[in-house]
């Protein structure tokens, strides 16, 4: 085989004086592990990239990060639904490639592998994921919102097997950029966000990578878009693409319109029916929202002293947005019952599952989290709605 003598799945881009040898790969292929090393050792280019960001390089070159994790320090930074998601994702390429006999992002590592025994430069130039998940949350309904997450759940709890065929196709995808065009032709409103955004960020940190011959190793689903683009000649401004959308405005004024309702309902019941109506209230509102808190870090099989925090929290942070009981609670079962090694080293596999979530102790850590949170909902709805009827 000369050096351009490669499958389709390698194309040439030259650009002035520049060449750029774009990859297309398959997540969970064997074969696209031996063509990356074989077009980096044939071409001997000045530098490689790859379509990684530092925080996918990391897990898939750290494969105990999760011994490292400081759960207690991203439950204080709210970042728990952030390390769910990726949990779920690492959960479901890890299975398929268990099926497919190679673990996910192989051909990515050996890149970078390859590139340092020949002493090439290499730089990870993708989009950070969370930027990339963010951008395309914030796009959506809070009624989209729900229906992608149980999308998302069902293809994660499935335990379907794949036929040949299935295997077979996926063999020669990229399963990442497949799965995120299957989600973009169910949101539409998210192609742009999870592909086209994507496929310009690449082909521009490529750009901007040094050297005269570069090799590009990505994901099958981007060669087409970052060949288009590499064509072009215009400019793109990266941070833009970078920066997260703030949460809409108008959530944040619910956020703080219901605690002031429920405590301006308060004091027009002190006012209108005197001072025993308005205790009689609070105390209606205390047990709305402390019963169905606690009943929701009892089901999550919690510490004895999470289910006391949930009942004690949940009347106070309802009335505090900033601080949701769901939190409170997963700090209390991360403090008195921390994840074990364990735990931790199976975490990614026993995700997927739905009974190890009470036996692993990190995933207790997120139904400590998510069940008292939906009681504290429920709690908020129940007593705001009692002390408004009362009001009226």
């Amino acid at each position: 085989m000369t050096t351009r003598d490669y499958p389709q799945d390698v194309t040439f881009v030259s650009k002035g004086d520049r060449e750029f040898i774009l990859v297309g790969t398959a997540h969970v292929s064997k074969e696209s592990t031996e063509l990356v090393r074989q077009v980096v050792e044939q071409e001997k280019p000045d530098r490689v990239c790859v379509e990684l960001d530092e925080q996918r390089y990391q897990a898939l070159a750290n494969e105990t990060r999760w011994e490292s994790l400081d759960l207690k320090q991203l439950i204080r930074n709210r970042q728990l639904p952030t390390l769910l998601a990726n949990l779920l994702l690492a959960s479901y390429q890890k299975r398929l490639g268990l099926q497919l006999g190679v673990k996910p992002g192989a051909e990515l590592l050996e890149a970078v592998k390859t590139a340092e025994e020949k002493e090439i430069p290499f730089s990870l130039c993708d989009r950070s994921i969370r930027a990339t998940m963010l951008r395309a949350w914030r796009t959506m309904s809070f009624w989209k919102k729900n229906k992608l997450v149980a999308a998302f759940l069902a293809a994660i709890f499935s335990k379907e097997e794949l036929s040949e065929e299935d295997l077979r196709k996926l063999r020669e995808k990229d399963v990442l950029s497949e799965m995120m065009s299957d989600v973009a032709e169910l949101f539409p409103q998210l192609s742009r966000v999870l592909i086209d955004e994507r496929d310009t960020y690449l082909a521009h940190k490529i750009l901007e990578s040094e050297g005269r011959r570069i090799v590009a190793v990505v994901g099958a689903g981007h060669l087409e878009g970052i060949r288009k683009e590499l064509a072009r000649d215009r400019s793109v401004d990266l941070a833009a693409l970078e920066t997260i959308p703030t949460a809409s405005s108008a959530w944040k004024w619910v956020g703080w319109l219901v605690p002031a309702v429920i405590l301006g309902g308060l004091g027009l019941i002190a006012w209108q029916n005197g001072a025993a109506m308005a205790a009689e209230n609070v105390k209606y509102w205390i047990l709305a929202n402390s019963i169905p808190c606690g009943i929701g870090a009892v089901l999550a099989m919690a510490h004895p002293l999470t289910i006391l925090a949930a009942v004690l929290a949940a009347p106070i942070t309802s009335l505090i947005p900033v601080i949701g009981a769901g939190y409170v609670t997963a700090f209390v079962q991360a403090w008195v019952c921390p994840p074990r090694v364990r735990d931790l080293q199976n975490v990614a596999e026993e995700v997927s599952t739905a009974r190890c979530w009470w036996s692993n102790r990190l995933l207790r850590v997120f139904l400590a989290f998510l069940l008292p949170s939906l009681g504290s909902i429920l709690g908020t709805y129940i007593g705001g709605y009692e002390i408004l009827k009362n009001v009226f």
